[in-house]
This record gives structure tokens, sequence and C-alpha cells, in this order.
């Protein structure tokens, strides 16, 4: 009994609808038909002997008497929601697993950046870039990491895009202190990015500078990087040359270097496997994260699904047969 009723559980979704099928002939045992209701015979007016009916058609009537019946057996299977598991099936699931290392030292405030028109420090310019990236990024999960003197991860690996943008909104330059730390950065994504997958493990890096503070030199946290099979795009952003901001108007000096380690950045991204990139306004540094959403596919495939069949239609269709030929048999019996 057992099996019997794990098989009705599995070829149909609601079993308990198929008790509904004796119910005709439960209210036909309440309900007997009285006796002279089941006499086969056709009477008369002008007649005081009743006339027989030929057996055939007596056979007859009674066999499409049974369609109703029939119907109603068909409509409670149709009602039990017949079903079947089709062929398993993976949907594929892109998606990208993505840490993201920001640069908030003081160097960041400078206002060599132009967006919307108007002049901004870098740090506003790479919010603004950042935010419609992950704006984007509907399938993927990204982490985020701030640094100057000392390094934080303030967010980790997400697909909650919106908690993401709203750490990365409320950062703000100096809160890690007025240095830069690239090599404890890169330390502290390689720690977030341990438990991914090796082949996922990316880490896209962004600052404007050059490694003064922190325990590790860019190169050595790049060779562990390396080890811990951790890819890294390296991102040198910010103007050829400092500006003096004075009484709203931001002058350009171009004696002054950006003070950006180029070298040092390509190092780290060729060590690792990346690309190194270099942006100098808003503008090139959206292209840069469009490149990178280039070279970053990860197909993975999602959890693997039978999909249910529904053959309900079926049954129905039949069911409503039945009716239509009960009422034509109800209508060919009175004319006969």
């Amino acid at each position: 009994m057992n099996g019997i009723g794990q098989g009705l559980q599995e070829y149909f979704a609601w079993p308990w609808m198929l008790l509904a099928m004796p119910l005709p002939l439960l209210l036909r045992l309440l309900w007997p038909v009285r006796p002279d209701e089941g006499i086969p015979a056709l009477r008369l007016p002008q007649a005081q002997t009743p006339l027989p009916v030929v057996p055939g058609v007596t056979q007859l009537r009674r066999g499409l008497g049974w369609l109703p019946f029939i119907a109603w057996l068909l409509l409670c299977i149709a009602a039990a929601r017949p079903q079947t598991l089709g062929p398993i099936q993976a949907p594929p699931q892109t998606g990208r697993d993505l840490m993201l290392a920001v640069d908030i030292s003081g160097s960041m405030e400078q206002p060599d950046m132009r967006l919307g028109g108007r002049s901004v420090d870098r740090l506003t310019a790479a919010k603004a870039v950042l935010d419609d990236f992950l704006e984007r990024r509907a399938s993927d999960r990204v982490g985020l990491i701030v640094f100057g003197q000392r390094a934080y991860a303030i967010a980790p690996l997400t697909r909650d895009r919106e908690s993401v943008r709203s750490q990365l909104r409320d950062v703000m330059v100096g809160m890690a202190g007025r240095e830069t730390a690239i090599g404890d950065a890169i330390g502290l994504a390689i720690k977030r990015l341990r438990a991914q997958p090796a082949e996922h493990r990316v880490l896209i890096l962004l600052t404007d500078g050059e490694n003064t503070a922190g325990v590790l030199t860019p190169a050595k946290a790049a060779e562990l990087a390396r080890a811990e099979s951790v890819r890294i795009h390296t991102i040198a952003f910010g103007g050829d040359g400092d500006v003096l901001s004075m009484f709203g108007i931001s002058i350009p000096l171009p004696g002054m270097q950006a003070g950006i380690d180029e070298a040092s950045l390509r190092q780290v991204a060729k060590l690792t496997g990346g690309q190194f990139f270099r942006a100098d306004d808003a503008n090139s540094l959206a292209d840069i994260y469009a490149e990178i959403d280039r070279l970053e596919p990860n197909s993975s495939e999602g959890q693997a699904l039978r999909p249910r069949i529904e053959h309900y239609w079926r049954w129905l269709l039949a069911a409503l047969l039945m009716a239509v030929l009960a009422g034509l048999s109800g209508q060919w019996r009175r004319r006969r």
C-alpha cells in the first residue's frame, strides 16, 4: 500500500482529488432509483398494454447511461493534476566573483577629474564609475576593500549589489589613513578569495599612488597572489599632474607629477596573469571596467532541475468529450 501511495504522489500533484471518484455511486446508494423508473416499456395514451422496447435499444440506453459517470472519473483524474518528470536540466548561470580594492588615501581628494561637466575629486569620479559597473553586474558576486594606510574589507563577496554600492557611497578620503598600503590591500583580498574556486579568484585594484605604508610590498603580495591563483587587474587612476584649487577653479600644475607607480602595478598584473590599465579620466575608467567585464566571464551551471510536465489537459478534454456524448445520448433517448 505504501508503494501505491508513493506512486500516486509521484504521478499526481493532488492525489487526494481521486477520493471524489466514487461520489456518484454513493449518491445513488443514498437516493436509489424508484422501481417504476427502470421499466423498459413505452406507454401510449391510447394503449392499455405497455409496448416492450426492443432489447438492443435497451442495452444501448444502459450503456450510454454510464457516460456521465465516466466523464466524472476523467474529471477527477484531471483535477488530481497528473504529471511526469521531464529530462534533467542544468540552466547556465553567468556570473563573476570579483573583489574590488579602492584607494581612499589622501591623494584621491585631488580635483583633477571631470564628471558631468564639472570638476570633481578622484574618489568621486571612481565612485560614479564603480556604481554604474555594479549596477550592470546582476549575476556577479562582488566584494569591496578600501585601503589607505591600512586595508579594510567593508563588504564580503555577495550578490547583494545594492549593499556593496551603499558601502561604496559612504567611504571618504582619509578614512583608512592618508598613506597608501597597496601590498596589504592585495594580501587582504587573497584571504577573502581563498574560499572561492581557483578559476574565480579575481581582484581589481584601483589606486592613484605608490606603496608608502603597510607590511607587504606590492611585489611580495603579487607572489603570494600567484601562489593562491588570484588574478589581479591593476588600474592606475589619476591625471597627469596635480592641480591647485582656488575659489572653485582647478588650475593644473604640469610640473608636479601624479606620483603613480606604474611600473609596480604593471609587475603585479604581469605576475598574476592580469592586465594593467591606465585611466586619466572618468570616461577612460568606464572603458577599462567594460574591458575587464569582457576579460572575466565566469560561466557556471545552475542547480540541476527536472521540470514537471502537466498532463491534466488530456484528461480534461476526455471528460468534456464524455460529457458532450452524454448530452447527445440524452437527446437521442428523449426522441426515441
